[in-house]
């Protein structure tokens, strides 16, 4: 299969891996196939120490449409759908596990299920032309597996309301609901992405790949736990022998030399 034809792009260059989905005619729906695609590279990544950060971008002139309806609909039934449903929530959580920080690159229109990979991914950087939906509702479909990503990245009434309306959120918006992160004109998208993505990879892999799962976890727990479980962690994190040449490094204002170990 040529690169053209493949539904997922792969490429690695100074420890960051940049996945492009590439379905552009179908507005890179999330057909069996790409997510299969999307699930077999993150597998592969989270056993790859050289990969110190992940980007998701999409080629075509939208993100990522949702699930690919048309799929769906050439294969009815309850057994479709529960395999379908699963693999993508499998997916998502895959995101979240996954010990490498995921930035998304978002252009063009992010819906239902598009706009739940954004949310799913640590960090979102949006061209000002970007647009975002959970917008099943208009077709008679609630964004219930959306809405667990979204609920967990924005406040609940942004989210309820977009839900139940449906309507594109312009970027600007998303930011401000806590969608994305950063929002920049389209010809400064990649130059902002990459500049975020190599900083964050300059950082120490462990303390990034702890603190990451940290976050996710401590997020589920009461106050009381989630302060004795970070206790713990951070308490790891000092003994690693890069964190005490950081902290060291720091004390004598110089460079820490880590061996990322």
């Amino acid at each position: 299969m040529s690169a053209s034809e493949a539904v997922l792009l792969r490429q690695d260059r100074d420890g960051i891996a940049r996945l492009t989905l590439n379905r552009p005619a179908q507005r890179n729906a999330l057909s069996v196939e790409l997510m299969g695609a999307l699930q077999e590279a993150l597998d592969a990544i989270a056993r790859d120490r050289k990969v110190k950060l992940v980007v998701i971008s999409a080629n075509g002139p939208g993100f990522c449409a949702g699930h690919d309806l048309r799929e769906m609909r050439a294969n009815p039934g309850r057994q479709h759908y529960e395999a379908l449903f699963a693999q993508c929530s499998r997916l998502m959580v895959s995101l979240t596990k996954l010990p490498q920080p995921v930035i998304a690159r978002v252009h063009g229109i992010a819906a239902a299920a598009g706009c739940q990979l954004v949310a799913s991914c640590d960090l979102a950087v949006a061209s000002s032309a970007a647009r975002f939906a959970v917008n099943g509702i208009n077709i008679g479909l609630f964004c219930s597996t959306p809405m667990v990503a979204l609920t967990r990245a924005v406040g609940r009434k942004p989210a309820m309301e977009m839900l139940l309306t449906g309507d594109l959120v312009e970027a600007e918006q998303a930011k401000a609901i806590g969608l994305v992160n950063r929002v920049v004109p389209p010809e400064r998208l990649d130059e902002e992405v990459d500049a975020l993505a190599r900083q964050i990879a300059g950082k120490l892999t462990l303390a990034v790949a702890m603190g990451k799962e940290a976050f996710y976890r401590q997020a589920e727990l009461g106050l009381e736990a989630a302060y004795a479980f970070t206790s713990d962690v951070m308490t790891k994190n000092m003994l690693a022998r890069d964190t005490e040449e950081g902290v060291d490094a720091f004390l004598e204002k110089r460079q820490p030399r880590w061996n990322n170990e």
